[in-house]
């Protein structure tokens, strides 16, 4: 039987060996967990690619250019209740270049924005997050990872 997914673009804000993380509040999924800095639902019609720059806009107030997005992989995931909100297919992007400086936009939804290093992530982090990022830390992040299976 075929499902539906619910497609994400997330992007991974990168400063030499650190990358760039909000304090999720208020939202609902995973408050008080440590997440990529921008990221967010693919809209009716919207690329994936656009969807990363719109994020980055809307939560961190800065300008990213589709052609400075690195892809690192595609994510399948899944809650494991058959439900269609719980099947993801999730597009993470790293980036080095912006103009303009990250800063919350969204205080209703992140109560914090840090710097880590990616040898020294903070606790916790969204569980599925996690697992791309510590690929990225041991410099081997495949071209599709699944996660819940």
């Amino acid at each position: 039987m075929r499902f539906q997914v619910v497609p994400a673009a997330y992007l991974v804000l990168r400063r030499g060996g650190e990358v760039l993380l909000q304090l999720r509040r208020g939202t609902g999924y995973m408050d008080g967990y440590w997440a990529c800095a921008a990221a967010g639902h693919v809209e009716r019609g919207e690329s994936v690619t656009a969807a990363a720059t719109r994020e980055a806009r809307e939560e961190l107030g800065i300008e990213v250019a589709a052609t400075d997005l690195a892809g690192l992989t595609g994510m399948h995931r899944t809650n494991g209740t058959g439900a269609p909100i719980d099947e993801r297919v999730d597009w993470f992007f790293a980036c080095e270049r912006w103009t303009g400086d990250p800063a919350l936009q969204e205080p209703d939804k992140a109560a914090d924005l840090r710097w880590f290093s990616l040898g020294a992530l903070p606790e916790p982090v969204v569980p599925h997050e996690r697992a791309v990022l510590e690929a990225l830390a041991d410099g081997a992040v495949p071209a599709v990872m699944t996660f819940g299976f």
